[in-house]
């Protein structure tokens, strides 16, 4: 509920602070007299686009503030919540905007500041304006499919086609996908069947390039050091017996002499001892040196043609060569994916098609439940437009065929006949500016009970009614307001008559200025201003009699 409305420096309001009630709450004036420029105020501070030149002459800036009482349950906590501004725990929401004079434009939602996009969500869900020119409401067939939606409580049919719709798509993606990657590995299977052969055939082991060079390099010095190697083995173990056997026969010379020279020639024999056996185990390595040179005259060529295999296989496929053991396993699971393509596309294209059906039992469902509801929304709105003189009209909501989609697939427009035989068509375009009024009158009624919690505006919607009408016109709106808020703006005295408060917007000329200014009204004054409403600037006893007759 919209509890107040405080208005500084825009267009010829100076200062107005206005405090709505539950129920009815109906602005008179005459015209001109600012009406219009409250709406433009409450659009401006609900971030609704509209005229830029709102500042007073004179003003450095504009304000608006917004105070509305939320109940817990309301839907502008989710949209608080999301936006990352303070709750609501006393069930207060202030929006508060500025307009600076150069035409930025700053607000703030609780005394946080937020975006004109925030305010505009919060907006959809604190108040709805109707009007003959609102293209946010009722006249909108963008939101003719929601109203029906909300009239038929499909809130459960339309996530469960919501959530069939996002499963179809994900199924459609997957699909799409492995089919572009299927296509793309047959354009180079030729290449992934001669790689992977080739890579086959070669096997290249990890470490393998390594091991093969330092061969090569071996086999290559191999005639180069053999014959050093050589001479020194014969040095040390020759056919005269070499140092091995001079170095013992020396250790047995000493020893026969030893027992004569008292312990002088132990260290020395020792150091002998030592020496024959580093000399016997050189002599060992020597020989195994030697051995390793030993090899087949072809076993040079034969690892310089695997050493220069495995390195042009790995130039030409960009990869070190210890590394085209992983790279023929890469190739080959592409290879395997090829293979198998057919068979998972086949496994995608069944899950497509069973998400296919599931969302069309869905959509089917929620055009059932749709055609179902727009028979009751029609008899409902005809049974409202009988009261309001227009009891030979008709009203019907069209449901057609629409691209599938997230909402289902049926189209849905709100199209009108104002007379029997009279042809069909939206009620947007068909209607005249009092019918018009009260189809949308009928309708806002018939779905009244989807729209709790919202402040319903109605501006100036009795324009082109009268008497009885006018009459009618008034008491369905003072029933919509029962258990909720409505504003009216209008200039029938029937329609003022009907009610729970009363203000009465004013202009005066203060020095040079014009202001505009809301006044309101108690029981004599609500009844001279119905009377002057009835008569015009002369304000009769009769006029007095028949306002208060009016009133009731």
């Amino acid at each position: 509920m919209l509890r107040s409305l405080e208005i500084r420096n825009m267009l010829i309001i100076d200062r107005l602070a206005l405090e709505f009630q539950p129920g009815l709450n109906v602005l008179t004036g005459e015209t001109g007299a600012g009406k219009s420029i409250l709406l433009d105020s409450l659009g401006f501070v609900l971030g609704w686009r509209g005229r830029a030149d709102l500042v007073r002459t004179g003003a450095e800036q504009g304000e608006v503030m917004a105070v509305f009482q939320l109940p817990p349950d309301h839907d502008a906590h989710p949209i608080l919540e999301e936006a990352g501004l303070p709750a609501c725990d006393s069930g207060e929401l202030i929006l508060r905007r500025v307009n600076a004079r150069d035409g930025r434009k700053t607000a703030w939602v609780n005394d946080r500041r937020a975006t004109g996009e925030v305010l505009r969500q919060l907006s959809e869900v604190l108040v709805e304006l109707h009007g003959q020119h609102d293209d946010r409401g009722l006249l909108n067939p963008r939101g003719h499919r929601a109203l029906l939606d909300e009239f038929a409580g499909a809130s459960d049919a339309l996530a469960e086609v919501r959530r069939a719709w996002r499963d179809l798509g994900n199924a459609r993606k997957r699909l799409e996908k492995e089919k572009a990657a299927v296509e793309e590995l047959r354009a180079e299977e030729e290449f992934l069947r001669h790689a992977v052969g080739e890579l086959d055939e070669l096997d290249p082991l990890p470490g393998e390039d390594e091991a093969l060079d330092a061969q090569r390099r071996r086999m290559q010095a191999a005639e180069r050091v053999r014959a050093d190697i050589g001479k020194a083995l014969d040095a040390i173990t020759g056919s005269d017996g070499g140092a091995e056997a001079a170095a013992g026969d020396a250790l047995r010379w000493l020893e026969g002499a030893a027992s004569e020279m008292e312990g002088l020639l132990d260290d020395p024999m020792e150091a002998l001892a030592r020496g024959l056996n580093e000399l016997a185990e050189a002599g060992d390595g020597i020989a195994r040196a030697l051995e390793a040179l030993e090899f087949e005259p072809y076993a040079l060529e034969q690892c310089e043609e695997r050493l220069f295999a495995i390195r042009a296989l790995a130039r030409k496929h960009g990869v070190q060569p210890d590394d085209l053991g992983d790279f023929a396993g890469k190739l080959r699971a592409r290879l395997d994916a090829l293979d198998r393509g057919d068979a998972d596309i086949a496994e995608l294209e069944k899950a497509a098609n069973a998400a296919q059906s599931v969302y069309d039992r869905a959509a089917e469902a929620l055009s059932a439940l749709r055609k179902t509801a727009a028979a009751a929304l029609d008899r409902a709105v005809m049974a409202e437009l009988a009261p309001l003189k227009m009891e030979r009209a008709i009203f019907t909501t069209e449901i057609g065929a629409a691209e599938p989609g997230p909402e289902g697939t049926d189209a849905v427009g709100f199209s009108v006949a104002t007379n029997p035989g009279a042809p069909a068509g939206p009620i947007a375009r068909i209607a005249s500016g009092g019918e018009l009024s009260r189809f949308l009158l009928a309708l806002k009624v018939s779905l009244a009970q989807e729209s709790s919690g919202v402040t319903m505006i109605f501006d100036e919607i009795d324009r082109g009614v009268g008497g009885a009408t006018a009459d009618a016109v008034g008491r369905r709106l003072a029933a919509l307001a029962e258990g909720g808020q409505v504003l009216v703006v209008t200039h029938s005295p029937q329609v003022a008559a009907q009610g729970g408060h009363h203000w009465r917007v004013e202009k005066r000329v203060v020095g040079e200025a014009t202001l505009s200014t809301v006044v309101p009204l108690d029981a004599a004054q609500r009844v001279d201003e119905i009377a002057r409403m009835l008569s015009g600037d002369t304000v009769t006893d009769e006029a007095r009699a028949a306002a208060e007759r009016l009133i009731g």
